[in-house]
């Protein structure tokens, strides 16, 4: 079995240390936590198993590193400590171990991120004979394989649509909800995530890889933006309330233009209450749903609702994100070291896991 370190412990290592233990091929062998008050914690109670597994988290990383384990699911966030995580990442690839992750947005699409990132990957990969492979939690697969599965069902495609369609009053990440995407903050505030060449910077790799699996140049990639504040204050389970007149929904598209039309588009549409922008796209039904919209001839579209936690949408759009992550880590032990790609790695069945649950 493939010795498995999951990395960070919050919204996606707590589903990831579930997905480990759940996978036939990897045995858990250590947990890595920043929180002083989570050391010592056993993995089980960490990931809302309701079991221990004998494994006792802990903060020293170097430590657990020095073990050799042949593989990392690296959960911690990169979106407010992207210089720490690529370090991390770093060195858990020169200590030779496989490396999945979604905290490096920029490495969605290797050939195109900066050198700045990518060159310290390839260096600890030559170093250490680790490898590498990044997909997203917003899904990866929802925009990257799954959009291009579908578009091989048409015969005309004129437009690629991904889209996020969320309620984040369920989605228990406090800093990330009101700061970095600004829910609840003056319409004036600028949200980090939505500054100019920030949405590309996130999905615009995304973007591109699937312009370069559909054998398309881009003339450019563009952001459209919208912002809508809540028309009354609203209160949430998780993180309080949010006031009338303040941002209560966004609305965001990364357009890859071919040929001066966008033709490949990733869009977002967040909100904090489903009363906010109603004439929004919307999710069917719930609290958030994934979609894939193929224009052309036929049109074509798919919507994904995953739930997880008690039907919530949000940790089941997360840990299907996992789920491609961590099945991913055999065949990449398999592969040998690199730095790979959505392109690169395929999907995996759910092999030696159906009508099997562990206790």
């Amino acid at each position: 079995m493939i010795s498995t370190v999951v990395w960070g412990t919050g919204n996606v290592g707590r589903l990831a240390l579930r997905a480990v233990e759940a996978h036939p091929a990897l045995r858990l062998a250590a947990v890595i936590v920043h929180d002083p008050g989570k050391v010592g914690r056993d993995a089980g109670d960490l990931g809302g198993l309701g079991r221990d597994l004998g494994i006792a988290a802990t903060a020293d990383a170097d430590a657990v590193l020095a073990t050799g384990p042949r593989a990392v699911v690296y959960a911690a966030s990169g979106d407010i400590r992207p210089d720490e995580a690529l370090a991390d990442i770093v060195k858990a690839i020169r200590a030779g171990a496989v490396v999945v992750t979604p905290a490096l947005y920029a490495l969605y699409d290797p050939r195109g991120a900066p050198p700045e990132i990518r060159e310290p990957v390839l260096a600890a990969i030559a170093d250490g004979g680790g490898s590498l492979f990044v997909s997203g939690v917003d899904p990866g697969w929802g925009n990257d394989v799954l959009p291009l599965l579908v578009s091989g069902l048409g015969t005309d495609v004129d437009v690629i649509r991904c889209q996020e369609i969320f309620d984040y009053s369920t989605y228990d990440q406090p800093d990330s909800v009101r700061y970095l995407v600004g829910m609840g903050q003056p319409m004036d505030y600028e949200p980090p995530m939505l500054a100019p060449t920030v949405p590309t910077m996130v999905w615009g790799g995304q973007v591109r890889l699937m312009a370069r699996a559909l054998g398309v140049e881009l003339d450019e990639i563009r952001e459209i933006l919208d912002r809508r504040p809540l028309d009354a204050t609203v209160g949430t389970a998780s993180m309080g309330e949010f006031e009338a007149g303040t941002q209560g929904a966004v609305r965001f598209e990364v357009q890859g233009v071919v040929e001066g039309e966008p033709r490949i588009v990733i869009e977002h549409v967040t909100r904090i209450h489903p009363s906010c922008a109603p004439d929004w796209p919307a999710p069917p039904d719930g609290d958030g749903a994934h979609r894939v919209i193929i224009e052309g001839r036929p049109r074509i579209e798919v919507t994904v609702e995953a739930t997880d936690e008690h039907g919530n949408r949000a940790a089941g759009g997360n840990a299907t994100a996992v789920g491609r992550l961590v099945s991913a880590i055999d065949w990449l032990a398999d592969a040998g070291p690199g730095l790979y790609d959505a392109l690169d790695v395929p999907l995996r069945p759910a092999a030696g896991r159906l009508g099997r649950r562990r206790p």
